[in-house]
């Protein structure tokens, strides 16, 4: 794609982000208020038809299918890149975002713990089917699939290389990001990732100013690193990452042997491109081997440490429940704490209920917190000693080889590869990438 059309699509985002008073749709009618009274702008798209949502499944399932093919037979980064921009148009600008594969991680944890709510059958699609594509064909989802990895594959204009250090350290940012909105969501407290949507701004044209400034940032980071939400945020790629280990068929740089000239390493705005790795030296095995036995027994220190550090967290997690910030606020009401009232406040004294059954609710509500809290922080420090194995492994490679987790499968390598372009069999695909 030329320069000259890619900064035209990019200005086109950028006119949508500043066009933050377009259309939004009430689901009812206002009542009468005041005659000053200024109603506020929604930032949530209005329900969709049956009829639309199943056609939003059907959609989803075709652009999987494609982008699997293009991604795996095809082998052509202008489809790819083309699919793409129909996603991009479609599941954000059309559908506004919603529903969305990565919001749906907080309707599956609700629906296990809470039996009386009930996933809608289209999230649980959108949940479910890139999951099961991945396991068998690669991340295709992030390849062409998802509209937040189509804006910031757009607007990467000139990538630079992150150390890998820093691309270890600030993935474990995902893990926390997904173990916070299980937490939450299962608390019936928050959809934090659907409250913090750093696209909203993009796709509905309508948000409030800390999403606004949150999302031209990670765009602005965008410019000079490759997919910055799909690497270090994204809770949806944390799922994605792990179950693209086991998948059937990944993508493969060259189908034929590999002559090592680094041009796909160079192409990789995404450092998912593995090296070869040689045979472990005779002279560092032993010191190495120490290391990791010393790894195997830090990892249950890990794991209880986090857990003890997440239940500590637990009372101020809590607080984003309706029911404890209710009841925090009228303890401190009835104890001349603060002056004043709040619609809430108001709202329940009203209502005739007895501020004991709040407390009592409100207790209740913090149990459940800190049990949650117990798992929120080993399962980051499971996370956290595992890597920090993973690190000290040198399982041996002889090529370069796209990295199972980490590659999107958005094809770049595929035209830089001087054999890029033949298929399993010898072939060649006649095409211009």
């Amino acid at each position: 794609m030329s320069a000259r059309i890619r900064y035209a699509l990019l200005a086109g985002l950028l006119v949508s982000i500043l066009a933050v008073n377009a259309f939004s749709i009430e689901r009812f009618p206002p009542p009468e208020f005041e005659k000053n009274y200024v109603s506020p702008l929604l930032t949530a798209p209005s329900p969709r038809a049956v009829v639309l949502l199943i056609i939003d499944c059907f959609v989803l399932i075709a652009a999987l299918a494609a982008s699997s093919y293009l991604v795996l037979k095809r082998r052509s980064r202008r489809a790819i890149f083309g699919l793409m921009l129909f996603s991009l148009v479609y599941f954000g600008f059309y559908k506004k975002g919603c529903v969305c594969s990565i919001g749906a991680i907080q309707d599956m944890t609700l629906s296990i713990f809470n039996a009386g709510y009930a996933i809608p059958l289209s999230t649980l699609i959108f949940f479910v089917a890139p999951i099961a594509v991945t396991l068998f064909f690669g991340r295709s989802f992030c390849a062409a699939v998802c509209p937040f990895g189509a804006v910031q594959d757009l607007t990467l204009l000139k990538p630079v290389a992150v150390p890998p250090w820093l691309e270890h350290g600030l993935r474990y940012l995902a893990y926390v990001y997904l173990a916070l909105a299980v937490w939450l969501a299962a608390m019936g407290s928050s959809f934090i990732i659907c409250h913090y949507d750093p696209y909203v701004a993009v796709f509905r044209r309508n948000a409030n100013l800390n999403i606004l400034i949150l999302g031209a940032v990670l765009l602005i980071i965008g410019f000079f690193v490759g997919r910055p939400y799909c690497r270090f945020l994204c809770p949806y790629g944390v799922i994605l990452r792990q179950v693209s280990r086991l998948s059937k068929w990944r993508v493969r740089i060259t189908p034929a042997d590999c002559n090592q000239c680094r041009l796909c390493e160079d192409a990789c705005p995404y450092g998912a491109i593995k090296p070869p790795v040689p045979t472990w030296p005779a002279a560092t095995y032993s010191r190495d081997k120490v290391r990791l036995a010393g790894l195997l027994i830090l990892l249950p220190i890990l794991i209880a440490g986090g857990a003890w550090l997440g239940n500590g967290l637990a009372p101020l997690a809590g607080r984003t429940h309706v029911t404890v910030a209710l009841a925090e606020r009228v303890w401190m009401e009835e104890n001349r704490k603060v002056t004043g009232t709040t619609d809430a406040s108001q709202a329940f004294r009203a209502s005739g209920q007895s501020i004991s059954s709040l407390y009592n609710n409100a207790s209740t509500i913090q149990a459940r917190f800190k049990k949650g809290g117990w798992f929120f922080g080993g399962f980051l420090g499971l996370v956290l000693g595992c890597k920090l194995i993973l690190l000290s492994l040198r399982p041996r490679q002889t090529d370069y080889e796209a990295d199972r987790a980490g590659c999107v499968s958005c094809g770049r390598c595929f035209q830089y590869c001087p054999k890029g372009h033949e298929c399993e069999s010898g072939q060649v695909i006649e095409e211009e990438i």
